[in-house]
């Protein structure tokens, strides 16, 4: 071989090779614009259905609503295409509300002459038709206390950091036990759905309807309140209505500069409901316990920061006066109106309210009359700040009876039960534990914290595995109650 032809091979060679690299961009533009192409599929052209783009168009939001009334966008003049009408219904049967998606689509005046229509209402008719009543008293019911977002500010050493590790769970916790029990099928549901009160007073058992592999749980957290002692130990500020009507938490950086995001279980759940609807049932999420000593979900609505009565006064709300000197009527009621569109906005989006003792009591310890006084109060300055509710979670895991059903002749039972209170809650470390009575639903709670996590991982294993979403930023031992 002479020189001419090695210089053709070389020629030949650096022919191949450029070819080969062309080919090897085109391929990967191509990769590129495949994957452009899903994102602007599931993120712009459906973004109704897209995890990414959580926020569901208003109108699409709007039309969910309505449907689940019993009424339709439509007749406020909005439009709706035949494959949104098919969104919105898609949305509702993914979470189990199949009759509503049904007369959804079966209301549109198209359905007759739509195959579309037809063939999605054939789809949620044969799941419905595999759906089966899971049993009531086999629901178990967990809850929480205000998410830790920063450890190192509530892990500081001082003198709060035993309480916060005892009864507190983290961020990165909270969203590892709640993508375990996802993914093991189970399905945020409300009291609501497992009983029916009815006109006369009395109740009487609900029907919960659910695939084969899907299980129902109770969600609920305690003293949403954001408590003036939790100031600067890394929890977040208060509870907002952001621009999209979301609702986020606020958090207060170290430059004192303000952030908006999830960084407590309201607005965690919201998102993660957005992105997988099937943890909801039927837009049923949980349930917020409030106190109201020191206001509610933030805000400062109570009476005392009103009238700032001598004797009422604490420390704490003490030294919020000293550093908020000009906090006067009309601040106490920026803060009741702030308050109120917090709670309506988390009302249409699933959350129920629950009272927990206006001052956090424990209602045999403190008496009779103190109940009485305490419950005027929790009514006069929670419920009217955030609805009415028949629910009560009793604080410090307590209760008014023991585990016999409650009778009239308990007079705590009879003074509540006047008062609109239908569901009682305590603690309870069983798996489940749910009583009906003629005029009440009682059922158990299990904490899930700090305290449970260390001592007890085999309790909760039905749950999550602990060592898969333990903090290891949380100190140990965790100190015992």
């Amino acid at each position: 071989m002479d020189e001419r032809d090695m210089k053709l091979l070389r020629k030949q060679g650096r022919r191949r090779k450029n070819e080969l690299i062309i080919k090897c961009i085109i391929s990967l533009l191509l990769l590129i614009a495949v994957a452009l192409s899903i994102v602007l599929i599931k993120d712009v052209l459906i973004p109704e259905l897209s995890g990414k783009n959580r926020k569901k168009p208003q109108t699409f939001a709007q039309e969910i609503l309505a449907a689940r009334s019993g009424q339709s966008a439509q007749g406020s003049g909005q439009e709706i295409s035949e494959k949104d009408r098919i969104a919105v219904a898609d949305y509702m049967a993914a979470q189990y509300d199949y009759d509503r998606a049904i007369a959804y689509l079966t209301s549109a005046e198209s359905y007759t002459s739509s195959q579309a229509l037809q063939n999605a209402v054939a789809g949620y008719r044969a799941t419905k038709e595999s759906c089966t009543a899971y049993p009531l008293d086999q629901i178990t019911h967990v809850f929480f206390h205000t998410m830790i977002k920063d450890t190192s500010k509530a892990f500081d050493g001082d003198e709060d950091e035993g309480g916060y590790n005892q009864v507190m769970t983290t961020l990165s916790e909270f969203a590892g036990i709640m993508e375990s029990m996802y993914a093991k099928g189970y399905v945020m549901v409300s009291l609501h759905d497992m009983c029916t009160v009815n006109d006369d007073g009395t109740v009487s058992r609900g029907e919960i309807l659910l695939p084969p592999g899907k299980i129902p749980f109770v969600l609920s957290q305690d003293d949403v309140s954001y408590y003036h002692y939790m100031d600067g130990d890394g929890f977040a500020q208060k509870l907002i209505v952001d621009e999209n009507g979301d609702v986020k938490n606020t958090y207060v950086e170290d430059d004192g500069s303000i952030s908006v995001g999830d960084y407590d279980l309201v607005p965690w759940i919201d998102t993660f409901v957005d992105e997988h609807p099937d943890f909801s049932y039927r837009g049923h999420k949980g349930i917020i316990a409030l106190t109201g000593y020191e206001g509610v979900l933030g805000y400062r609505t109570d009476e005392v920061y009103r009238t700032k009565e001598a004797g009422r006064v604490t420390e704490y709300q003490q030294k919020f006066f000293d550093a908020h000197p000009d906090f006067d009527e009309a601040a106490w009621q920026q803060e009741v109106d702030g308050a109120r569109a917090v709670a309506e906005a988390m009302k249409a989006d699933g959350w129920e309210f629950a009272s927990h003792t206006w001052g956090h009591i424990s209602p045999t310890a403190a008496g009779y009359d103190k109940v009485v006084q305490d419950t005027e109060r929790w009514l006069g300055n929670v419920a009217s700040v955030v609805g009415d509710t028949d629910v009560i979670i009793f604080a410090f895991g307590a209760d008014i009876g023991g585990w016999e059903p409650y009778t009239a002749d308990n007079e705590y039972f009879s003074y509540l039960k006047g008062q609109g209170f239908n569901i009682f809650c305590n603690v309870d470390s069983s798996q489940y534990w749910v009583q009906f009575g003629d005029t009440f639903m009682r059922q158990g709670r299990r904490n899930l914290d700090g305290y449970r996590m260390y001592y007890n991982p085999d309790m909760v294993s039905d749950l999550f595995d602990v060592s898969s979403v333990w903090d290891s930023a949380r100190p140990t031992p965790v100190p015992e109650m």
